[in-house]
């Protein structure tokens, strides 16, 4: 598939804000399977200075400073991405997941897609106690890694509720876990922390979705998300497979990728420091249109 991205960011501040420091992780990834054949970014106000890098784990980062008072920022991304994801036609050649947490536990490599970086808390995925004994039901002895992880998934999407009214970015794991409530990113924290909990490699990957309207109806300008999901590592055979617990289903030609790393604050599409004072509105607009 072949996709135009649209993604539009607006603050607005109550009061003119003199400085501001901000990081834009917003530009899809060139991996395997996935091809950026351009991205344009616009900025409002323009940046005294930018500085465009690439993180520890690949993704693509811009830090902008901003010297001048204003009253608004904005951040346009407009991307083409080519997606070919080759799938797993239907074959599981993972090992028993006690063998591949075993082979994570004595992996001696430290590339960015090592799944040693991926085995203990981070930040915003603490190794939660209630997470570990709701993933181990999907993991009885002998039982297939990718068997496991995708019907921990299907749990997942049938157990809980995605309510955007019932957690915000700060909430903990846990709490999404006992209310069983949340969005994407609830749930892709709360199976991270399960799988990690039996000693099992799990990402955080963030990016966006086709979706499809209903027949008949319209696809709305602007309608579309920002998406989250997982990456498991199934052993050194298979290495990472990409699962999407909010829609129970396996990431494929329908997701695009932006960012990977251990939690949303290693992949947060915009955050920074400013100097200011009053409260501020955020405004977010994306189009997943596909072109060809």
């Amino acid at each position: 598939m072949l996709y135009e991205i649209r993604h539009v960011t607006t603050y607005t501040y109550n009061t003119a804000v003199p400085f501001a420091r901000c990081v834009l992780r917003m530009f899809p990834r060139i991996e395997t399977g996935q091809t950026v054949h351009s991205t344009v970014c616009a900025l409002s106000p323009k940046p005294a200075e930018r500085r465009d890098s690439v993180c520890f784990f690949g993704n693509h980062i811009a830090t902008l400073t901003i010297d001048e008072p204003h009253r608004s920022l904005s951040v346009s991304v407009r991307s083409e991405v080519e997606v070919d994801q080759p799938g797993l036609a239907g074959l599981d050649v993972s090992p028993p997941w006690e063998r591949a947490r075993e082979e994570a536990a004595t992996a001696a490599g430290l590339a960015p897609d090592s799944p040693v970086h991926f085995l203990y808390p981070s930040r915003l995925v603490s190794l939660d106690a209630e997470a570990r004994a709701y993933a181990a039901a999907s993991f009885p002895a002998g039982r297939s890694t990718l068997e496991g992880a995708i019907e921990l998934m299907m749990r997942i999407r049938e157990d809980f509720t995605y309510d955007p009214t019932a957690t915000v970015v700060s909430t903990p794991l846990g709490e999404a876990l006992a209310n069983r409530r949340g969005v994407c990113q609830d749930f892709a924290h709360v199976m991270i922390s399960g799988l990690r909990g039996l000693g099992l490699p799990a990402a955080y990957v963030s990016g966006y979705l086709r979706t499809i309207p209903p027949p008949g109806a319209k696809r709305l300008e602007g309608a579309d998300a920002t998406h989250a999901w997982v990456s498991v590592w199934c052993g050194e055979g298979l290495g990472w497979i990409d699962l999407d617990p909010t829609n129970g289903m396996l990431a494929e030609n329908d997701h695009i990728v932006v960012a990977r790393g251990r939690d949303y604050a290693d992949v947060s599409p915009l955050d920074g420091v400013l100097i200011g004072s009053g409260g501020q509105s955020i405004d977010v607009k994306v189009d997943v249109i596909p072109i060809g």
